[in-house]
């Protein structure tokens, strides 16, 4: 399945919504054995959540609603009962960080690199996080959420995130094909089970990351948040 949109691949609500709904979909079809998770284009891989609706939060239960859908995007990769592959094209920020932690397994190409911004624009990445946290440990998404500058896809790959680094577009795709053509030949019920015990320990990921969603959406609308996004939506 493949998600696009013309601001860097960025995530509003409505799109967040599709996604969820399609991978469950996927996780119901009997004749699906391996969901693949990419995204459009050739630039950024995705830029983490729109800026346009940010801007557009005007109390904190809207706020809460708006990250609330990264959370059921999450919860969603993670609970399928199959295999998520991503290939990661480009570079991804924030929320796109996350989607790529659920992923079972996560290919990308050499200028794939990866950051989380949140803090600069005064809130954190709070839902994200926890996701983030049980991929590479929690050094190093402390050190991402601290220093909101970019990591290269080498730092990724030492910490977890990515399984593959593959030097090109082809060299990617090569590799993506392969892993997921190998993965469709192997048991449904074997790495359903697997899966299950990859995610164990987050069956209480519902009321967590509601509660960081309600976090977000009530610092969303704090001044220091609100000049850092208009900052950033302008330029």
């Amino acid at each position: 399945m493949t998600f696009g949109h013309p601001r860097g691949n960025s995530l509003p609500g409505a799109l967040l919504s599709q996604l969820a709904k399609t991978i469950t979909e996927a996780g119901d079809r009997r004749d699906a054995r391996v969901i693949r998770l990419e995204a459009s284009g050739t630039g950024p891989f995705c830029a983490g959540a729109s800026f346009d609706e940010l801007r557009a939060i005007r109390n904190a239960e809207d706020g809460q609603r708006f990250f609330s859908g990264f959370a059921r995007v999450i919860l969603t990769i993670i609970r399928a009962p199959k295999f998520v592959v991503a290939r990661v094209h480009g570079k991804a920020a924030g929320g796109g960080v996350g989607l790529i932690a659920a992923a079972d397994y996560a290919i990308a190409t050499a200028g794939s690199a990866v950051k989380l911004s949140e803090l600069a624009i005064g809130i954190g990445p709070f839902v994200v996080g926890p996701v983030i946290e049980r991929k590479i440990g929690l050094g190093a998404y402390a050190a991402m959420s601290v220093d909101a500058d970019w990591r290269s896809a080498e730092w990724a790959r030492q910490q977890g995130l990515y399984a593959e680094v593959e030097p090109t577009l082809e060299a990617l795709d090569q590799a993506v094909d392969a892993r997921v053509r190998g993965l469709a030949s192997c048991s449904p019920d074997a790495m359903a089970q697997l899966k299950r015990v990859f995610w164990e320990g987050t069956e209480g990921w519902d009321e967590l990351l509601a509660r960081r969603a309600a976090m977000s959406g009530s610092l969303v609308l704090t001044e220091p948040a609100r000049e850092a996004i208009a900052r950033v939506a302008k330029g």
